[in-house]
């Protein structure tokens, strides 16, 4: 597809093609994720990082990078691309001329007669890259050099030149074995050809530089241990394959034949919904049999409440037709969370998330009764366990609203901190978290029995919030919600938090402040892509996410545009106006898909600068935005076929 590709002119210009990523992910955790010109520019970047169960699962990074050089005639050209400071070498991306990301990434290189070819694939179910190299043409035989360079370390983290690494190598059919320390997975490297020789000569690269760690301020440099290198000749026609597993040794004979039998598989891409289901299966994890969502790629964690129970009917409904995987999901999640469910979490909305998730998928046609007899009890206990005595953060007042106080805890999902201490810590009565759960109690009482004793005692706590909500938050002369409400009054910062009592099932606010809402909303959040966290009329508004640290958490949620935030916006706007908004919310996703060649290649971004012309930022390929774009074309089919 067009939106993949990329030219000879935009891939030499690193001011271009370093800021555009591939993000390779499979079901066990592991990923693949660099720069179009195999660059690294973040910590986070490498070829090949690991979930590691002695680390608690965390994800580590074993490959870094590989070095590749193709010899003829006594010349060596060096493809590989590394940053030292302000300085490039070997600076390889002069040779490329083609970069394609479909079906999977593929680089052709260009050195006078010479035309070489690099595709990458990451192995779906187990932890294994594959780099299928093939010399489409020379003018003689050649030798191709492949220079490993070792990280073995956190992620999150990273390394120097140390005398406790173990450098020591140990041979196998078709390559070598290397673990620099203790706890780690030993690192498998091999060639699809016995021919293949691999010589030791172990250094320490010193002073490799991330650049965009080095621009928003963070450390920046590291050392790489390179063992030595693997050498193949070549001649035009020949192709191999290097396999870096960390699950043990393979049989080398057969690497061309999984190499392509993976590259059938994953299949090309024939539209833009296509690739959305695509990057919604990447960012499902299975580990030892337990499904789970990763938030986002590369750093961001896997699990987490809110994400999941947003992201969920998204992901495996709305991408995938899959009633069993989001049972499944559902079901770990219920398992391993049962803390922040029902006892404590500085987020204090979203456990009553769980009602929304279970709306979405009884409106996708799960029976109501089957999720009521599977789910209510959950529900209700999540909903008990808002009532006084029982969290600390977070508890029901007299009126039956919640009020949420922690000192300097921000206890929502706007939860940026500025030395210590909580941008927007909105202590009191939020917004979004009362609409929440007045959702959520309504919810359980259309379908819990009468009579019984959560209806007994909830009945009248839903009656409170319809009485108390509106006048609570409503400010009639401004026309829209107050964010937040503490003892000082209502705070009048114009958010997108007061989507949710507009846009949930179960509404406790009146039709025309409904309408008044969304016209203000409409008027100062909306962009094309995402909902502002922020009106720009506001002093402390920031429209671009750049600088320092505290510069970008000043940003996050203080201007910047959040793409989930849209299914919300949409939910809302096909309520108040059916078929006719149809062509807006495909004019609000269409935006997305132009973006395909930014940032991530083929991925979604988790936020974008709130003032045009709106670049992207953050995890390359979010959840949240993914199963959001997925939930609005479902709202679009549902309502053109209605």
């Amino acid at each position: 597809m067009a939106f993949l590709k990329f030219n000879k002119s935009e891939l030499v210009n690193l001011e271009y093609s370093l800021k555009r990523e591939i993000i390779l992910a499979n079901k066990t955790g592991a990923y693949c994720n660099t720069s179009i010109v195999t660059c690294n520019t973040r910590r986070y970047h490498g070829l090949l990082a690991v979930p590691v169960q002695k680390f608690n699962g965390f994800r580590h990074l074993l490959l870094s990078s590989l070095d590749e050089s193709l010899t003829l005639r006594g010349k060596r050209f060096n493809l590989g691309i590394h940053c030292y400071g302000d300085i490039y070498e070997p600076r390889g991306h002069k040779y490329i001329v083609d970069f394609d990301a479909d079906p999977v990434p593929c680089i052709t290189y260009k050195i006078g007669e010479i035309v070489f070819r690099k595709r990458i694939v990451l192995s779906p179910e187990s932890n294994q890259l594959m780099l299928h190299y093939e010399l489409l043409n020379s003018p003689a035989k050649l030798t191709l050099s492949l220079k490993p360079f070792l990280a073995f370390r956190d992620v999150h983290g990273l390394t120097g030149e140390n005398s406790v690494a173990n450098t020591q190598a140990r041979m196998i059919p078709g390559g070598a074995v290397f673990n620099l320390y203790e706890g780690f997975p030993d690192l498998y490297l091999q060639i699809s050809t016995i021919t293949a020789q691999y010589k030791s000569n172990p250094v320490w690269y010193k002073g490799v530089t991330y650049s965009d760690e080095m621009r928003r301020g963070y450390d920046c440099r590291e050392d790489l241990f390179v063992p030595g290198e693997f050498t193949v000749d070549m001649r035009s026609g020949d192709s191999i394959v290097f396999s870096a597993s960390a699950d043990g040794p393979v049989n080398i004979t057969g690497l061309k034949r999984r190499f392509s039998a993976m590259v059938e598989k994953i299949g090309p891409i024939t539209s833009f919904h296509d690739q959305l289901v695509r990057q919604a299966d990447s960012l499902i994890r299975e580990d030892g049999g337990c499904k789970r969502i990763v938030a986002g790629y590369s750093w961001l964690y896997t699990g987490l409440l809110r994400e999941t129970l947003y992201s969920l009917p998204g992901l495996t409904l709305y991408g995938k037709n899959d009633k069993k995987e989001f049972e499944e999901i559902l079901d770990n999640l219920i398992a391993s969370d049962q803390e922040r469910l029902s006892r404590r979490t500085t987020q204090v909305e979203a456990p009553l998330y769980m009602a929304v998730t279970l709306q979405q998928y009884i409106a996708y046609g799960a029976s109501p009764k089957a999720v009521w007899t599977k789910y209510g009890p959950v529900l209700k206990s999540i909903i008990e366990s808002y009532l006084p005595g029982h969290r600390q953060e977070v508890a029901m007042q007299p009126n039956g609203l919640l009020w949420a106080q922690k000192d300097g805890v921000a206890l929502s999902w706007m939860n940026c901190y500025r030395n210590g201490r909580a941008i927007t810590e909105r202590a009191g009565y939020q917004v979004e978290t009362n609409a929440l759960w007045y959702n959520a109690i309504a919810f359980a009482l259309e379908n819990e029995k009468a009579g019984s004793a959560f209806s007994k005692k909830f009945a009248p706590v839903k009656e409170l919030i319809e009485k108390n909500y509106q006048p609570t938050f409503w400010d009639a002369r401004l026309g829209f919600l107050a964010d937040y409400v503490d003892g000082a009054g209502k705070h009048m910062e114009l958010r997108p938090n007061q989507l949710w009592p507009v846009s949930l099932d179960y509404k406790c606010v009146d039709d025309d402040v409904i309408s008044s809402v969304m016209r203000v909303v409409n008027a100062e959040l909306v962009t094309r892509r995402g909902i502002r966290s922020l009106s720009p009329r506001d002093t402390g508004y920031k429209g671009v996410y750049e600088g320092s640290q505290l510069d970008r958490d000043l940003a996050y949620y203080n201007g910047c545009a959040f793409p989930f935030l849209l299914a919300q916006y949409c939910y809302a706007s096909f309520n108040m106006m059916g078929k006719n908004f149809i062509k807006r919310a495909e004019w609000l996703t269409e935006g997305f898909y132009e973006d395909l060649s930014k940032h991530g290649v083929g991925a979604f971004s988790e936020l974008y600068d709130g003032d045009p012309p709106h670049e992207p930022h953050g995890v390359i390929s979010s959840a949240m935005t993914t199963a959001s774009l997925l939930n609005i074309n479902w709202l679009i089919a549902k309502y053109r076929e209605e």
